[in-house]
């Protein structure tokens, strides 16, 4: 049987330097309300808020006469002009997974009900 050789491994030490610690950049009050009419949270100049994905499925189902699907939803609420996807992939499976989770957490008191698999009507 031949013996296995085996190596020293080097371990080198890393150096450490001092940190400067870092000022934060002083940007606030910068922008002016004329050139960004809107806020942080969405709200435009004159108060009005941007609907949620979930207060204009509610708004939609309250309207619809037959439960819907997510994304049957997502079409009419777009269509509607309540509500308009940022750019998500997803936004009927984003959308699906909000309400259950409301329906979940709220039970009775949530402004959706599950009428079938993958169809929710308004809470009445």
């Amino acid at each position: 049987m031949a013996a296995k050789k085996t190596t020293a491994k080097k371990t080198t030490t890393k150096k450490t330097t001092a940190r400067k610690p870092v000022t934060a950049k002083k940007t606030a009050g910068k922008r002016s309300a004329a050139k960004n009419p809107t806020t942080k949270k969405g709200a435009t100049k004159s108060g009005d808020k941007k609907m949620s994905a979930l207060d204009a499925a509610a708004k939609v189902l309250s309207g619809a006469k037959e439960p819907l699907n997510s994304k049957q939803m997502i079409e009419r609420m777009e269509a509607n002009g309540y509500w308009i996807s940022p750019g998500g992939q997803t936004p009927a499976s984003t959308l699906y997974a909000a309400i259950i989770r409301e329906i979940q957490k709220k039970g009775k008191e949530a402004r959706f009900t599950k009428a079938d698999r993958g169809l929710f009507a308004a809470n009445k």
